[in-house]
């Protein structure tokens, strides 16, 4: 398979720096881009040139696992299974502490590479601070193994810990060998133009017993009450809501791309298998379900890949490494509110496959972590359109009886009071819709104040842009 002109940048620079003193190569490359061809690529010119003798590879899922084993299966031409004649094996990080010392001992027997998906996930740079995986590297392949490839999408960590293997400048900013940014990327046609939907609500009646209190958006709800996250995830309404205007995206993407899917991040089990039901009652169309629970995820998850189905319902299972190039619009329901979490499932919409002028579609609640993750993108964007502004007419009165499924801090200091969430606004008038494609996107300077005071009884704040390098813009 030929490789794209970034993927043979990384790799002639990664070989360059192994010539010398430094073993070790981090490659920072935006979702979607391919790190997996480019990582099987030096692993094959590393074994012909007779620097190694096995291929380990690390990363954070099994589907990614299997993924990585096919790629350098066919570019070594050898198995790497882990059985007897192959050479090397792919492996979570989730397997290492099981690792008996026979297996570690080949890395310091023998000449190896260690590749590192989605490096992020290991933390420590001392057995002080390490996490489970980092402590495993620190003791038995940093300075075991002869070469060692880190890759990620998302250079950081949320706890402030240093991501093993890596290193750092003064002012904090990881080093890295390559860097390969959506800007270029979508540019070069390899990723979709990413597109950010945050919907909120003016009008919010919070009922807690006989009490009642009126909101002007989900940030001032969910600072000012009782009411917690997944309470307002849980939302029957919300819900259905969000389920709506993802299908009418769907929609309208499929009239482009008859195979395009559409993936949603739920919170829970019981939160993914009840908006699979709000699916099919709003939409009529059927929802896949895949959660660490279902035995049968992975398979699933590859069926829906290679399949024409509209929906996908994860909890945990896609966020992050899994490639489905035919997904193009999302909707982000799970209470995980990190940065970290929000740009690897942003990554999921944005592999390219090759139709002009592509875009990948984000719907998501206006809480303010990730409103504010998404204007961290978008301030850092030169000469971009950034900010629409659409208003949704109508306007009735809905009620929810949400249950709240407590947090561990929650169950440690006792449950707290459950409220009702009332949303005005009209949710299931036949003829309502919001076209997104027929918005006139301002620039920059037209919307920025505009930004400010949204408007509408339910409204929806479309950040519109290409980003000039998701890894970096924190």
């Amino acid at each position: 398979m030929q490789l794209r002109q970034w993927q043979q940048e990384a790799v002639t620079a990664a070989l360059a720096q192994y010539k010398t003193d430094h073993p070790h190569f981090l490659c920072l490359a935006t979702p979607g881009a391919g790190k997996t061809l480019m990582a099987s690529q030096i692993a094959k010119e590393l074994m012909a040139a007779g620097k190694i003798d096995f291929v380990f590879v690390f990363s954070p899922s099994v589907n990614v696992a299997t993924s990585f084993q096919v790629s350098l299966e066919s570019q070594l031409n050898c198995r790497l299974d882990g059985l007897l004649g192959s050479k090397g094996r792919s492996l979570t990080y989730q397997s290492m502490p099981s690792s008996d010392s026979a297996f570690w001992t080949v890395l310091s027997h023998y000449r190896t590479l260690a590749i590192f998906d989605e490096i992020h996930h290991c933390a420590g740079d001392n057995l002080g601070n390490t996490n489970v995986w980092g402590q495993k590297i620190i003791q038995h392949i940093q300075g075991k193994a002869d070469y060692t490839l880190a890759l990620t999408g998302t250079p950081w960590r949320s706890d402030k810990i240093p991501i093993a293997l890596s290193s750092y400048c003064v002012d904090g900013i990881i080093q890295c060998g390559y860097s390969y940014g959506l800007e270029r990327a979508i540019q070069d046609g390899v990723c979709r133009t990413p597109k950010i939907i945050a919907v909120d609500n003016e009008d919010i009646t919070l009922l807690s017993g006989d009490e009642s209190e009126r909101y002007s958006s989900f940030a001032e709800l969910l600072k000012q009450s009782k009411c917690t996250y997944q309470q307002l995830l849980d939302s029957d309404d919300l819900i259905a809501y969000m389920v709506k205007v993802t299908a009418k995206k769907l929609k309208q993407v499929r009239r482009k791309q008859s195979n395009a899917g559409a993936l949603v991040v739920a919170a829970t089990v019981d939160h993914a298998i009840k908006i699979a039901e709000i699916i099919e009652c709003k939409t009529g169309d059927s929802a896949r379900v895949v959660t660490y629970l279902h035995e049968d995820a992975q398979e699933a998850i590859r069926d829906f890949r290679e399949a024409n189905d509209k929906w996908i319902v994860s909890v945990g299972m896609i966020s992050e490494g899994t490639d489905i190039p035919r997904l193009k619009v999302c909707c982000h329901l799970t209470r995980v509110k990190t940065e970290l979490y929000f740009r690897q499932i942003l990554g999921r919409i944005l592999r390219s496959t090759g139709i002009e002028n592509d875009e990948g579609f984000l719907f998501m609640p206006a809480e303010p972590n990730l409103v504010e993750y998404a204007e961290r993108i978008v301030e850092n964007i030169p000469n971009a359109n950034t900010v629409a502004i659409e208003q949704m007419p109508g306007n009735i009165t809905t009620s929810d009886n949400s249950t709240q499924v407590p947090t561990l801090p929650e169950i440690e200091n006792g449950p707290k009071p459950i409220v009702n969430v009332n949303f005005s606004t009209e949710l299931f008038s036949d003829d309502y819709g919001v076209d997104l494609s027929a918005l006139n996107t301002p620039t920059l300077a037209e919307t920025y104040d505009t930004s400010v005071g949204l408007f509408g009884r339910f409204k929806q704040e479309i950040i519109n842009f290409a980003i000039q390098d998701i890894a970096f813009n924190r």
